[in-house]
């Protein structure tokens, strides 16, 4: 399953911390995937493995029946387990043309990448989309490194495979990423982080169909 483009439009990440007490992460997805998400991704640091098949699996089989792609963040071994579509792993994981061995040449393969020289690398290794960011100051990664626009720039013209813009951004900012080259955004708060989850998603996706 390669990736295209438009697949990358509007990338969600999960992170239960953002929801309100007592909701279901599987609601909010669902939310999410009915406001027109066209990825998702499971990033959940604080559970344990199982608790963290489980609940892979549950949103899989949600994010199948929107024929939305399925991520997992970093652990490769469950992602392969459970039949994912892909993985997505940071330059501190393990790396790229070692996942690309693991998982085969029909899984979708995820990089995250600050610099030229990291995005040319994942590229070379068998990445089909790299994650760049943070892009603006965010509060959802506390070790996110700053990545500035015109580094993003030059990082979407040195590689031939689509680019999503990550941390910090909002229906506000994402007006600042036009022009760059991105395919898409990729977001945990602009999403989970809402109060109308789905109504959240539909602007976002609206304005990303003008935009990028």
């Amino acid at each position: 399953m390669k990736i295209d483009k438009e697949t990358l439009l509007l990338y969600a990440v999960t992170d239960r911390h953002w929801l309100s007490e007592g909701e279901p992460l599987s609601h909010a997805v669902k939310e999410a995937l009915e406001g027109g998400t066209t990825i998702l991704q499971i990033r959940e640091k604080s559970m344990d493995e199982a608790a963290f098949e489980a609940e892979a699996i549950e949103l899989m089989a949600l994010s199948r029946q929107y024929r939305v792609p399925f991520i997992v963040n970093d652990n490769v071994e469950l992602a392969v387990r459970i039949g994912a579509d892909g993985v997505h792993v940071g330059q501190e994981d393990m790396e790229a043309g070692r996942v690309r061995e693991m998982i085969g040449p029909d899984r979708i393969l995820g990089v995250s990448a600050q610099t030229v020289e990291e995005a040319i690398l994942a590229e070379a290794a068998g990445a089909d989309y790299l994650g760049v960011g943070a892009v603006f100051p965010t509060g959802s990664k506390s070790d996110a490194v700053d990545v500035s626009h015109e580094t993003l720039k030059a990082i979407c013209k040195a590689v031939s495979i689509p680019v999503v813009a990550i941390g910090g951004i909002t229906y506000e900012n994402m007006e600042q990423l036009a022009g760059s080259g991105i395919a898409g955004i990729s977001v945990i708060s602009a999403i989970f982080g809402q109060k109308e989850i789905k109504t959240a998603t539909m602007e976002l996706k609206k304005r990303g169909q003008i935009l990028f």
